[in-house]
């Protein structure tokens, strides 16, 4: 049996309009997610909706490496 790279990842998912307001200062931090994500149904980088506590509203959160 071949061993070789694990199918399911943990990937962090960060923020994007945190990221952009970082430059600013105005944020008081950046929200992350950390779920995992099957690398043979989803190659491309993952990208979902989530509830960020910083905006106080549901935004875009983008995978990021680790």
């Amino acid at each position: 049996m071949a061993k070789g790279k694990k199918v399911r990842v943990r990937i962090i998912l960060e923020c994007t309009s945190c990221v952009r307001k970082s430059v600013n200062k105005k944020s008081r931090g950046i929200s992350r997610y950390i779920t995992q994500k099957n690398r043979r149904n989803t190659p491309s980088e993952l990208e979902l909706r989530k509830f960020c506590p910083y905006c106080y509203k549901h935004t875009i959160h983008g995978e990021i490496k680790k």
